[in-house]
């Protein structure tokens, strides 16, 4: 089977059962969506286990960052001063400092993954106004932005290598024979 062909299959079947699981018994332990961002950042990355070190480490620390700048966002209160909107938007540049100069350190190097990581957390915050609280924010809840979207990039990551994994194993399976 040509191995595009074996993507397809992989990664439909396994697409199909994450959105079960994400809509059905684990829903609210991590989101599709965020999920399918970490997915698709495997393959954009090498679809090897350095992509996957890469995007869980740089992912998650892209989701503390953009957790940290929420916390001092809703703790610092500068947005009665300065407005809420150039408050938040100093705070996320200087999220966004951090994120491009942790790429120093080997480890944080892969920024796009770490991008991802940031703007998962943010979009989670922004399309649910409910969890951007500080109280959900330091709690040791799923619906902590740091806790969901971490969950749910490591989930992506491991169905992306699943898929790959899968999509091979079809593809040397058809050249055998």
């Amino acid at each position: 089977m040509k191995n595009l062909n074996a993507l397809a299959l992989s990664i439909s079947a396994l697409g199909a059962l994450a959105t079960f699981l994400a809509l059905g018994p684990l829903g609210g332990v991590f989101l599709i969506w965020a999920a399918f961002v970490a997915w698709g950042a495997f393959f954009a990355f090498g679809a090897d286990l350095a992509a996957l070190q890469k995007l869980v480490v740089c992912g998650i620390f892209g989701a503390f960052v953009a957790w940290l700048v929420a916390v001092l966002i809703l703790a610092v209160p500068l947005a009665g001063t300065l407005g809420l909107p150039l408050w938040a938007a100093l705070a996320v540049g200087a999220g966004v400092v951090v994120v491009v100069l942790a790429a120093n350190i080997p480890a944080l190097a892969t920024i796009p993954a770490t991008v991802f990581g940031f703007a998962a957390s943010f979009a989670y915050l922004l399309q649910t106004p409910d969890v951007l609280k500080l109280d959900v924010l330091l709690s040791a809840s799923l619906k902590n932005s740091l806790i969901i979207i971490s969950i749910s990039l490591v989930i992506g990551a491991l169905f992306g290598l699943l898929s790959a994994r899968w999509g091979a194993a079809m593809t040397e399976k058809q050249a055998a024979v």
